[in-house]
């Protein structure tokens, strides 16, 4: 490019300077903008289709002995890891549980109904506790009614889903393989809501889930609850070295006995031996005693012959809180810390881990094993199959959300397809039933009947759910609602954040606060609410399907502000706010020593013409600024 000749006006001459280094910067470091129009996919393409996977690693034959040993071994190694990981998370849950139950303290049955009734209303529980056993527990004590626990399992449903939507963040790198990565956690959400929606107003109206799994458990002549541990049997050594609960004081808590609510939940001693003596005791009168041959007078004094049971301490347990002088409360505060650090942990080290073993060859054969359909006219039998896949793999690894996270990123990658995710993940809400089925087996007989029936209100929750949104192809909606979130959130990714955000935590926080000041003022509160979303539902089908049915004025929302019908404005705040951020914190990463150096680069010249001086200031602020500009690119 030629400017023409040079001037003596230090005006033009600072002008060609500028453009000069504009002109550097953009040969050096396009645009974002320009990036995106490069890297566009064409308009053919159909963004859901699965990519070709590329073997990046060393092909097997290409290896010599000691490189075949050393990727076998390696192999080994990992999947023992990923048992190591598998065994502290669902010790980590244990923990848990114990932790909530340690964190809630003895409060009154009459209170905790109430206040678990208004509770219902949101899932940040679930959210936070990512497991529905949790529900077990408060019905096999007694201090939760069947009726008030379908709610709950309701919403833990929706709650645990929030794992694999936040593993699915982590693929935010890649525009196309985060589309296809937040679809295939979505759609375990969509499922989940829709199922809600539909299952709670039938519940509220009929009671279906309760009649129906009370006809099962009353049709059984349910004597006593005895059931294999399974999984507890290996982890009770590491769980019950850290806390023990006293299953006494539990039970006297559910049955209202006023001496177990002054005493902790800690068990401090494993082994006592318990000596009961007939004697001889004063009671207040003869109504007291315990039978008429039994009771007699000495003046004014009455005497029974009673049963009195002394405990003997014989020896300690061996956690770690055995010798701690701390309330419950405080116990129950380091655990949640802890048992939720190390669930979090080795949840993302679970996927990172299976991330590096599903690669390469590996990936094609899974992709081709899994993706493959039966041939006609058996092609509907495979996504039944992947039903029963999902539910077997849940159930081994004893959590939905370990599970539905893991397949996540292989959706992401282009592994696995969204069409057969779905059933995947239709199978880890079954296989995770199983195990609230086995909890509840293992209940008092006293208990079972209620603890086994809420576990079958989950399992047939999920049971219904499936038989609603799956059989017929044109009932699959949550596959479309699911895709087109993924093509929102490919294009804005700022909306899934706002996403998780809202459904997760704005929205059952909402739901909470309203159902504190009564059922009147939720419902008419969200009435108004869910029929205006119908409405807009309902108006853009038509749009899109049949707009000569609606008045010229609906068949677009352009007569609305752009930010009402459009993410763009608010992308533009977003890319806003973005910048101001990042100048902030990249202007604050400037270290003291090169803030001096500057300046003593900047004065360190002197020229014996001042304005020749005034000139370079301005050059070194002019070269500043593009500086900041260049670290500030969106």
């Amino acid at each position: 490019t030629t400017l023409g000749p040079r001037t003596h006006n230090t005006s033009l001459q600072r002008v060609s300077d500028v453009y000069f280094l504009f002109a550097s910067e953009s040969k050096v470091s396009p645009v974002p903008s320009t990036l995106a129009l490069v890297d566009e996919e064409p308009e053919d393409a159909d963004p859901w289709d699965l990519p070709e996977l590329k073997d990046t690693g060393v092909p097997w034959s290409a290896l010599d002995t000691k490189g075949k040993v050393l990727r076998v071994l390696l192999s080994i190694g990992k999947f023992v890891v990923l048992l190591g990981l598998l065994y502290m998370f669902i010790c980590s849950l244990d923990i848990l549980s114990s932790a909530f139950q340690l964190v809630g303290g003895k409060p009154s049955r009459a209170r905790l109904h109430n206040d678990v009734k208004s509770f219902l209303r949101s899932r940040a529980v679930s959210t936070l506790l990512q497991i529905q056993l949790v529900v077990i527990s408060p019905v096999r004590t007694g201090l939760l009614t069947v009726q008030v626990a379908v709610p709950i399992i309701m919403g833990t449903n929706i709650g645990t889903s929030v794992t694999n939507t936040l593993v699915a963040m982590t693929q935010a790198g890649d525009r196309s393989v985060f589309r296809r990565a937040f679809a295939g956690a979505t759609v375990h959400d969509f499922f989940n809501w829709l199922s809600v929606l539909v299952l709670l107003p039938l519940e509220v109206a009929s009671g279906y889930l309760y009649e129906v799994t009370k006809l099962i458990i009353d049709s059984f002549n349910i004597q006593s609850g005895e059931a294999p541990d399974l999984l507890n049997v290996i982890t009770d050594v590491l769980t019950e070295s850290i806390v023990m609960l006293d299953s006494s004081v539990l039970s006297g808590i559910a049955t209202g006995d006023p001496e177990a609510q002054n005493k902790s939940l800690i068990k401090r001693w494993c082994k006592t031996f318990t000596n009961t003596t007939l004697m001889n005791v004063t009671v207040p009168g003869p109504e007291n005693c315990t039978s008429e041959s039994l009771c007699w007078m000495d003046g004014n004094y009455t005497f029974t012959t009673k049963n009195i049971s002394e405990t003997h301490n014989i020896r300690k347990c061996n956690h770690l809180f055995v010798n701690v002088n701390l309330p419950d409360l405080a116990i129950g505060l380091i655990l949640l810390a802890l048992s939720l650090l190390v669930l979090c942990s080795c949840l993302i080290l679970i996927v990172k881990l299976l991330n590096s073993m599903l690669k390469g060859q590996v990936a094609g054969v899974i992709k081709t094993i899994i993706n493959t359909d039966f041939p006609f006219p058996f092609g509907w039998i495979t996504g039944y199959i992947a039903i029963l896949v999902g539910a077997g793999m849940t159930f081994i690894v004893q959590s939905s959300s370990v599970f539905t996270s893991a397949i996540t990123p292989l959706v992401g990658i282009g592994v696995i397809s969204i069409e057969r995710a779905y059933p995947l993940s239709l199978g880890s809400n079954i296989g995770t039933t199983t195990t609230a089925i086995l909890a509840a087996m293992a209940s008092p007989g006293d208990t079972l009947a209620n603890s086994l029936q809420i576990a079958l209100v989950h399992f047939l929750f999920n049971i219904t759910g499936i038989v609603l949104w799956y059989p017929i192809p044109f009932m699959r909606i949550p596959i479309r609602l699911a895709k087109s979130l993924g093509n929102i959130t490919a294009s804005y990714r700022w909306f899934a954040a706002v996403y998780i955000i809202l459904c997760f935590f704005v929205i059952p926080l909402l739901v909470f606060s309203l159902s504190l000041a009564g059922w009147q003022v939720l419902v008419g509160v969200g009435v108004p609410i869910v029929v205006i979303l119908i409405v807009i539902i309902v108006i853009n089908v038509l749009q899109k399907r049949k707009p000569g049915c609606l008045p010229a004025p609906l068949r677009s929302w352009d007569f609305l502000p752009l930010w009402a019908h459009s993410l763009e404005p608010w992308d533009k705040v977003v890319g806003v706010m973005t910048a101001k951020c990042c100048c902030c914190c990249k202007c604050c990463q400037l270290s003291e020593k090169e803030s001096v150096d500057n300046k003593v680069k900047m004065n360190g010249t002197c020229y014996d013409n001042a304005a020749m001086n005034a000139e370079k200031e301005v050059e070194n602020e002019t070269q500043l600024e593009l500086n900041i500009l260049k670290m500030t690119h969106l």
